[in-house]
């Protein structure tokens, strides 16, 4: 059985509405220090708030550490940047450029995890960058998405990740960066708190850790597994789990996103008919635009993070995910899962898809062989 630390507090915040006036409300508490990781930093109404929370932190000798991913938040003004390091505040970029012409895998790794972390006591983690729910393809309603606030002894794990990060990426800048070490004893713990863990992926000793942690609960399950995951492109090793689920009886749940927003994430359909053929539920979120990245396995095990179920999340990016084994938490979130599908999802039914839908099949085709192709193509 996976290891699990003892007598943590969470709470799981949906969509940004929720979220972001919790991390607000943590800002203006921190006293030392504030570490923020994004993959997106919106300039839009969202992002100006939670900036200018960081610069009254600031003003108050709060140390802010903001470290973006170079890509993700490309389209964030000179003149913003220019604003955010007057204001004092810490600030790199992971990657900050990326060349369409050089196929090399360092090239693609990107940062995409989204964690804030308030004087080493209260941690957010989960699928939501710093953007306005109404920032989405299409406008009709706000995005839906997930994150969790954490107290308790997994912020010593959190810490150290985001704090080796941060001084990895100042080095890499040629700067030296000093973090204060904090203090271990200020950190809180539950007695008859929640058992959870935190598990990231890096390009060294995490590779794989977050696809192991879906593939054990995989393998493992006995009755139900719903995953609502926003870009869906398993390997073959998640894919036959799924599959070997079903057939042993598993009930198999997937809420997909139904707005493509770029062409390749119409590669998620092309395992459309093999799944339904299996007796896999296949529900397409069609109210808005789905951003979830989180899973409930038995009524027990549930994980919220930042990891899509892809190639580029499980084999590129810097990833980070709560897994929470918890029958109370677990609870909560199916409950909110299967809300998703019944007032956002729309069924796939294979009888539809095998006679309709063709312009999708072929989109779903093409997209999934280029994505092969290139991963093909891309050297270390």
């Amino acid at each position: 059985m996976p290891y699990y630390l003892k007598e943590n507090k969470i709470e799981l915040l949906k969509n940004g509405k929720d979220y972001f006036a919790s991390v607000i409300h943590s800002i203006k508490q921190a006293r030392y220090n504030i570490f923020v990781e994004a993959y997106i930093f919106g300039h839009d109404v969202t992002g100006i708030k939670i900036l200018a929370a960081l610069k009254e932190a600031a003003k108050k000798n709060v140390e802010v550490y903001l470290l973006l991913d170079g890509f993700g938040s490309r389209d964030l003004s000179q003149k913003v940047i220019d604003e955010i390091k007057a204001s004092k505040i810490h600030f790199h970029f992971y990657h900050p450029k990326i060349s369409p012409y050089q196929m090399k895998r360092i090239s693609l790794r990107r940062l995409h995890r989204k964690m804030f972390l308030i004087d080493h006591k209260i941690a957010y983690i989960g699928g939501i960058n710093i953007i306005d729910d109404m920032n989405v393809p299409n406008g009709k309603a706000p995005r839906i998405d997930y994150a969790v606030q954490l107290e308790g002894p997994v912020i010593h794990l959190i810490s150290q990740s985001m704090v080796k990060l941060w001084k990895r990426v100042s080095w890499s800048h040629l700067e030296k960066s000093y973090v204060p070490k904090h203090n271990h004893k200020n950190i809180s713990s539950y007695p008859n708190g929640i058992r959870l863990n935190f598990i990231e992926r890096d390009n060294f000793r995490h590779r794989q850790d977050i696809e192991k942690a879906y593939l054990h609960a995989i393998q493992n399950a006995k009755d139900e597994i719903l995953i609502a995951n926003a870009y869906f492109i398993p390997g073959k090793k998640f894919e036959r789990a799924l599959i070997d689920a079903a057939r042993r009886g598993v009930l198999v749940t997937l809420l997909l996103k139904g707005e493509m927003d770029y062409f390749l994430s119409n590669a998620t359909r092309a395992f459309y008919a093999k799944f339904l053929k299996e007796g896999i539920s296949i529900f397409e979120y069609t109210r808005s635009f789905m951003h979830s990245k989180v899973a409930v396995i038995d009524e027990t095990w549930s994980t919220v993070g930042s990891s899509n179920i892809d190639p580029f999340s499980l084999l590129l990016a810097r990833e980070a995910n709560i897994v929470v084994f918890d029958k109370s938490f677990a609870s909560q979130l199916k409950k909110n899962i299967k809300e998703d599908i019944q007032f956002g999802g729309t069924e796939i039914l294979l009888k539809d898809w095998d006679k309709a839908h063709l312009i999708k099949r072929l989109k779903a085709r093409m997209a999934y062989l280029f994505i092969r192709l290139s991963l093909g193509v891309v050297s270390i």
